[in-house]
């Protein structure tokens, strides 16, 4: 059963339909008119017998059904039948006429699309009455390859069921649009219900009721207490039931078992959205509770166990958490699962003067999550700048999609949490080691367009930035500063940081030369002197800021008794079209404005902190002006043979059977041989030519090379079979069998495999290989499926790209290799580890020289399946 929404925010179930409905969707067809049939497979009592003799019937590969509940009534229902002997399947629905525009069909159609995929159909056809525009519209608006016939009083349909990233967008976008109509409910209430608010001052409760009654909220309050009238001027009235309205919006602040009956009874009452601050649920038969009412009832919940929510949407803003300062409106989204993290944010927030438009503590999250609030600031015209804690990933590939959207209007912003190895399990393979949740949720984080930092105090250094300056136009850097040592670390930051010391023109150094003493540094970084005064700093900040070789400038102060040319600063900024950051050594705020009460820039205690947040900001203006490059490989011949092969092996593979996946998913391997450990290698060897190398399949043994595993250059069928009698002694028992293959063309070893996370999916690394793996550990990854652009930035993410692509080496054909990996790793979900250690790649193409596979069973899930938490 599935928790998903319609059109207009409303909150239904999706589940499949059995044996023991059929008698529900009989009833559902009695409530149709002749017109509002959708289909003639319904239309007439044949057609509906045999819909119900589907149903009725256990459920098997060639049938399929499922339906639509709202408020525990059936009002939507679609099935397809597999045509015999094929890959099509006949498509059809029927759909209530009292929630005909509300999305049902749509929604139902999504979900025969994705169990349909999971089952290898690869067509859906239909017969539409010509006349009956409104399921062509359906049809037409899913997203899929669409085809219908012209002329006739029936419309022929076809829709393409093959992997389509048009499709997936608009599965998105309407996700998106109902889930933003859903939080209205939440974000814009037309009335509040506090439920457990206490009299006593201090409790969380009353706290939260304060907060409310201050934030000016215009619509409605009441008050659940059956031990008070009123509390804080609001009326109070016994329970729920007693309200004298049913609030669009409620509260909890209760013990767990009282908040649990709390959360049934508003979903009784008809209530729209919960925000349950209770803690103590989660693990109990209490949160069980909540769990159920959530799904019963289609309520929108955030928590429990959290701080609570604010919003400062002008027409209707409330503050319902216990902070202890009131929030100032502003343009920054805030999402955190951690309350702590809420009340250290909104603090330093508010010491900037800077401002939120919500402030969501989802907490234990079951139910509004992070993947909500991207869709709610998407269509949020307020939030400029969207920040997120999260903890955990409920689904990343669909948090991926919708961060990389919103980030292509506004930053986000994202802490890292959980980055140590804690959570690695033990490597089996080269791949394996370089794959750590950190390197996983890094991946996503960069690939997402996502700014990401390791403290809150970085996160409002960058939100600070972000605030009161421009992107930069690129990362060529100038610093200016009176005190020579202050450049100096400066500009060493910035080079740590990967930024690019600007090299000034000749006109700016002979402007600074005669604006400053001849003791001044007039190349990069500028060193104006202490004796400057103020106005000649600004004038030759000016002449840099005019420098077309300059994309940001750092300017570090220190007051003298000269002067201060800090002051100076203002005057000068904001410039209309180049990023500027203060430094002033020894301020007492971490980071604050320039000017108090005005934004202008940022200025920070220390030119490290300017640096990092410039490198962050540059980052993000390179993701967002990247191009698209072209990802195009030769379709695979037998993509259907993969999938099958993939579905009957699980484990490691033996090498024969690596070697075949490789060579059904057009991947370059060597030409290899294998000889089982008790057979005879006279045979193979009489048919080798020379030199070769062997190489032991061993139990236990991963570093080939390092355990003695690997015999290069024997020449000759007595030399191979003596060889092969050396390993057999060497390993013992433990040896399995051999591998031989042709010596390799000299070249470059490098590792490219597969690491499949259960939350993730698959993550494609890239690095050195060979006897450097663990040695140098030089690696790159990127969550698959990989873009063009994505496979560029694997080449270029090693700290020995530069060098490794001036070699001369055939840059080409590793991309396309890593583009294959990725494309194996989409197709065959099953692929939970790959490792090709060493890949050989020379000035003319690349091969891998072993590999290493396991496979193991999945269940397919649809990452972009509308639906709710649950």
């Amino acid at each position: 059963m599935t928790r998903a929404l319609l059109a207009h925010g409303d909150v239904v179930l999706v589940r499949p339909l059995h044996p023991a409905d059929t008698a529900e969707v009989l009833a559902l067809h009695t409530r149709l008119t002749k017109q509002d049939t959708y289909f003639r497979f319904f239309g007439t009592p044949s057609g509906l017998d045999k819909l119900a003799a589907g149903i009725a019937a256990d459920p098997g590969p060639g049938h399929y059904a499922v339906g639509c509940y709202r408020r525990g009534e059936l009002v939507g229902v679609a099935n397809y039948e597999v045509l015999k002997d094929s890959s099509d399947a006949e498509v059809a629905l029927v759909v209530d006429a009292t929630v005909r525009t509300q999305g049902v069909a749509t929604l139902l159609m999504e979900h025969l699309v994705s169990h349909a995929r999971k089952t290898g159909l690869k067509r859906f056809l239909a017969e539409v009455l010509a006349e009956n525009a409104n399921v062509l519209h359906v049809f037409k608006d899913l997203g899929l390859r669409f085809e219908a016939s012209v002329g006739g009083p029936e419309r022929d349909v076809v829709m393409i069921l093959e992997d389509d990233p048009a499709y997936v967008e608009a599965v998105l976008e309407r996700d998106s649009v109902a889930d933003a109509a859903s939080l209205a409910h939440l974000f814009r209430p037309s009335s509040i219900a506090v439920i457990g608010a206490g009299r006593r001052p201090g409790s969380v409760g009353n706290a939260v009721l304060a907060n409310l009654v201050g934030s000016g909220f215009p619509g409605p309050v009441e008050v659940v207490n059956p031990h008070a009238d009123e509390i804080l001027g609001v009326p109070s009235v016994p329970s729920v039931a007693a309200l004298s309205r049913t609030p669009e919006l409620a509260v909890i602040c209760l013990p767990a078992p009282a908040a649990a009956q709390a959360v049934e009874e508003c979903g009784k009452r008809g209530v729209r959205a919960v925000v349950l601050i209770s803690s103590g649920l989660t693990g109990t038969g209490a949160g069980e509770r909540v769990h159920a009412a959530v799904r019963e009832y289609g309520l929108r919940l955030v928590g429990p166990n959290c701080l609570g929510v604010v919003s400062t949407d002008p027409a209707r803003p409330y503050d319902l958490t216990f902070l202890a300062t009131p929030v100032k409106p502003g343009n920054i989204g805030v999402v955190t699962q951690s309350g702590g993290v809420g009340i250290a944010l909104a603090e330093s927030l508010g010491d900037l003067g800077l401002g939120v438009s919500n402030l969501v503590s989802t907490g234990d999250k079951y139910d509004v999550s992070g993947n909500d609030l991207l869709m709610w600031w998407a269509a949020d015209l307020r939030t400029g700048l969207a920040v997120l804690y999260l903890e955990s990933f409920g689904n990343p590939r669909k948090f991926s999609r919708l961060a990389r959207r919103l980030a292509r209007t506004r930053p986000v912003l994202a802490v890292r949490s959980g980055s140590g190895d804690t959570a690695q399990r033990a490597a089996a393979s080269h791949t394996a080691a370089a794959a750590t949740p950190a390197v996983t949720r890094d991946a996503l984080f960069e690939q997402a367009g996502v700014i990401a930092v390791d403290t809150v105090a970085e996160l409002v250094d960058v939100i600070a930035g972000l605030s009161w300056q421009l992107l930069p136009g690129g990362p060529r850097v100038a610093v200016v500063s009176n005190a020579g040592g202050a450049g100096v670390l400066a500009a060493d930051a910035c080079e740590r940081e990967g930024l690019v010391m600007a090299e000034l023109s000749q006109d700016t150094r002979d402007r600074l030369a005669k604006l400053l003493p001849a003791e001044a540094a007039v190349h990069n970084p500028v060193d104006t002197t202490a004796a400057v005064r103020a106005e000649v700093f600004a004038d030759a900040l000016r002449a840099v800021l005019d420098d077309d070789g300059v994309d940001a400038v750092i300017a570090a102060t220190v007051p003298t008794a000269v002067g201060d040319p800090g002051t100076s600063l203002a005057a000068v900024l904001p410039p209309e079209y180049k990023t500027v950051f203060a430094v002033r050594p020894g301020q007492r705020a971490r980071v604050a404005p320039l000017v108090p009460g005005r934004g202008v820039t940022a200025c920070y205690d220390d030119p490290a902190a300017a640096a990092a947040v410039l490198a962050r900001l540059v980052r993000y203006e390179q993701w967002l002006n990247r191009p698209e490059a072209d990802d195009h490989l030769e379709p695979l011949e037998a993509p259907d043979a993969l999938r099958a092969f993939a579905r009957e092996h699980e484990g490691w593979l033996s090498p024969s059977d690596a070697v075949e996946l490789l060579r059904l998913a057009d991947i370059p391997l060597v030409e290899t041989h294998y000889v089982e450990a008790g057979d005879s290698m006279d045979a193979a060897a009489a048919d080798l030519g020379s030199p070769v190398v062997l190489k032991a399949d061993a139990e236990g043994l991963l570093h080939k090379t390092a355990g003695g595993g690997v015999l290069l250059n024997v020449r000759g069928a007595d030399r191979i079979v003596e060889a092969f009698r050396v390993l057999r002694s060497r390993f013992g028992s433990a040896l399995r069998g051999v591998t031989v293959q042709p010596m390799a063309e000299p070249g470059r070893e490098l590792l490219v495999g597969v690491r499949s996370d259960p939350v993730f999916g698959p993550l494609v690394v890239f690095g050195l290989g060979g006897v450097d793996t663990d040695l140098i550990a030089d690696h790159a990854a990127r969550l698959a499926p990989l873009t063009g652009a994505d496979a560029d930035l694997l080449l270029d993410g090693l700290r020995a790209s530069k060098a490794l692509w001036a070699a001369g080496l055939d840059r080409a054909a590793v991309r396309d290799l890593l583009l294959k990996v990725s494309r194996l790793a989409e197709l065959v979900p099953e692929l939970a580890e790959l490792d090709l250690n060493p890949v050989r790649v020379g000035s003319e193409g690349c091969v891998a020289l072993d590999v290493r596979a396991r496979l193991e069973p999945v269940a397919a899930e649809d990452p972009f399946l509308r639906r709710l938490r649950d």
